[in-house]
């Protein structure tokens, strides 16, 4: 291995967004190295890795921490590239609890600072803290809890996690019976779930990327017109709307967000030709669709590093409106 060439850990290589992240990162020219859960006959990502190990799932924490101090230290790894939620939540505990033992990875761990995880992770902070400073419309909501006292919102109705990711747990009600079974389901964590009435209109999600120290910030929305049904985008169109990326800059700005992450927007169409944008939710790390970002023209992989490396977003060029899909192709794996 070159003196001079850096490592990067990217986990969870067989989600969505693990294919254009490592296509970036070997581009820059890092040795790249992957973790999933499954072994790597399961992993097309796999082949595209100079190394490859089966990690312990996240929702084991102390192995899952133990694995990563062991393969940082090891491999010398100097970014650390966790993708999904579930890994972001530990990597946040681990900071918070063992400060110094999470130091001692000795790599640069690329999320965002614990106050904006913080309410990024609910839905409730992040909500709030928009509407607070007035930064875009939120969709008005209530706790379970709260809202079965005073009932006071017209059906149909969302119930999801505060804390939820890839739409796990959301329930669209439509009745009275569906919100009383609801409720069942949900008995005794009435604080973890969140009441909301149902707009009607395009799910829109935005790449969104920013340094901390310099204060710029670039996005690039797109509408999802096809989705999987954990809400990952498979057909897209990347469009521009300087409505949109402007609340999409205030809102990093106000969670003080590092790096790329990905915000989701309701689209609506008025009577009178307006469009109007309501703010659904900030996750704290790449959107499974980040490819279509890349193939569109801006690079969010490499600019995300940026952030973490001293750096700040390229400005970004004129991108034309544009469709792009999603397909699979199939590997052999041995």
């Amino acid at each position: 291995m070159s003196e001079n060439r850096k490592t990067v850990l990217v986990t969870a290589i067989g989600s969505f967004a693990a294919e254009a992240v490592i296509r970036s990162c070997k581009g820059q020219g890092f040795r790249v190295i992957g973790c999933d859960i499954y072994p790597a006959e399961w992993v097309a990502n796999s082949l595209d890795t100079e190394l490859f190990f089966q990690a312990p799932r996240a929702s084991e924490p102390e192995a899952y921490r133990r694995f990563l101090m062991e393969t940082c230290r090891r491999e010398r790894v100097d970014y650390l590239l966790p993708l999904t939620d579930v890994e972001i939540d530990v990597l946040q505990q681990w900071r918070l609890e063992r400060p110094e033992e999470y130091e001692g990875l000795g790599a640069v761990v690329c999320i965002s600072e614990p106050e904006a995880i913080a309410a990024c992770r609910s839905k409730v902070k992040a909500a709030a803290l928009l509407e607070e400073y007035q930064a875009c419309r939120t969709i008005p909501g209530k706790l379970l809890s709260v809202f079965l006292e005073n009932p006071d919102m017209d059906f149909p109705l969302v119930v999801k996690p505060v804390d939820g990711r890839s739409s796990q747990g959301l329930r669209i009600v439509e009745d009275k019976g569906q919100l009383e079974a609801a409720a069942a389901e949900c008995r005794g964590r009435e604080n973890r779930f969140l009441v909301q009435e149902r707009l009607e209109g395009r799910v829109v999600t935005a790449d969104v990327v920013r340094s901390p120290e310099t204060g710029s910030c670039v996005c690039l929305p797109r509408r999802e017109l096809l989705r999987t049904l954990n809400g990952a985008g498979t057909s897209v169109q990347v469009f521009r709307s300087e409505e949109l990326e402007a609340a999409c800059r205030r809102a990093a700005e106000i969670l003080k967000v590092r790096g790329c992450v990905n915000m989701e927007f309701i689209e609506r169409w008025l009577p009178e030709g307006e469009t109007e944008y309501w703010f659904l939710e900030c996750n704290p790390r790449f959107a499974g669709g980040v490819a279509f970002s890349c193939m569109a023209g801006y690079d969010m992989v490499k600019n995300h590093l940026s952030c973490f490396a001293g750096g700040e977003p390229e400005p970004m060029r004129d991108i034309r409106d544009q469709y792009i899909a999603r397909r699979y192709t199939e590997y052999r794996m041995g």
